[in-house]
């Protein structure tokens, strides 16, 4: 298993989670994103940059994705692709996405965009809390606990 970050909107505080897994259970980690970021001295953490565009580190992610990994993403239309794929796909808020759960998602999704391009103000999701940081760390050990019982 190696985890996989879709990093340009992954918040600090789980960048961080991450790079503590990664070393603690020795997991290839590589953050993807369009531009350089900082991360750890570690043989397990990795920065992967790819060059601006829409959806060009999502479609990186997709394609160097093995059936098995873990993809940390708030995308869902890139959740959706990765468990296609036989992936995990975990959001920073600590939410497993699954096959019965996706289609929803996705579909919440599209009628956020048709208010916004009707020009009704969404808001943005509410700041990461400590019960979202918690409830992250607890679902990526489960996870990660899984995989190695395997």
């Amino acid at each position: 298993m190696k985890i996989w970050v879709d990093a340009d909107a992954c918040p600090g505080v789980i960048k961080e989670i991450l790079f503590r897994a990664a070393e603690r259970r020795k997991i290839t980690t590589t953050l993807v994103a369009n531009q350089s970021l900082a991360i750890p001295p570690s043989p397990y953490i990795q920065m992967l940059q790819v060059p601006s565009g829409f959806d060009v580190a999502d479609n990186e992610i997709v394609r160097r994705l093995t059936a098995g990994d873990l993809v940390i993403t708030a995308d869902i239309p890139l959740a959706a692709e990765v468990i296609e794929k036989g992936g995990k796909a975990l959001n920073p808020r600590g939410e497993l996405y699954t096959t019965d759960n996706i289609k929803a998602r996705l579909n919440m999704r599209d009628f956020m965009d048709t208010l916004r391009s009707s020009g009704v103000n969404t808001g943005g999701p509410p700041p990461l809390g400590q019960g979202e940081r918690q409830h992250f760390a607890n679902n990526l050990d489960r996870l990660l606990t899984q995989h190695k019982s395997h």
